[in-house]
């Protein structure tokens, strides 16, 4: 049996211990945001937040995970609203599928780093894979949020 703490949600799971998280958290606690894309922890679409680092949810088994602070994509609004209606406003997704690793690859970043270079972003988003292309888009999302989440004050 194991204990995990997902979203501020404790849930109490009979599962292999090396199962991996993605599965508990999608098959089993039925938080389908989170998606599977290749299942080697290259593409970023399983990232979930583990103790507010990135981490690829599909390589980590279910025994690592116990004890941690586990953030899906379905909590990040209470992390990081304004990213999300950013990333809306601005149109980041085009097909959408890889988006949820992407945002919460930004929440992370964006903790870490209020105010992040172009440098900054493409480091800390490398690991998430974008079929579509969209990373001007998603660069721009994350610069908006953190002008918008630290407004700078003009002298006068």
């Amino acid at each position: 049996m194991a204990t995990l703490k997902i979203n501020n949600e404790t849930h109490q799971i009979d599962v292999d211990s090396n199962m991996p998280l993605l599965w508990v958290i999608r098959d089993f606690v039925g938080l389908t945001g989170t998606k599977y894309g290749c299942g080697t922890g290259v593409c970023g679409s399983c990232a979930i937040l583990m103790d507010g680092d990135p981490v690829r949810s599909c390589l980590i088994p279910v025994s690592a995970a116990e004890g941690k602070d586990i953030l899906t994509i379905e909590g990040v609004e209470n992390e990081n609203k304004v990213l999300q209606e950013v990333w809306e406003d601005l149109n980041v997704p085009q097909c959408g599928y890889c988006q949820s690793g992407q945002i919460i690859s930004a929440v992370a970043l964006l903790k870490k780093n209020v105010n992040p270079s172009d440098e900054d972003i493409d480091t800390a988003m490398s690991g998430n894979i974008c079929r579509c292309g969209t990373y001007q888009r998603i660069r721009s999302a994350i610069h908006k949020t953190a002008d918008l989440n630290n407004p700078k004050t003009e002298l006068k």
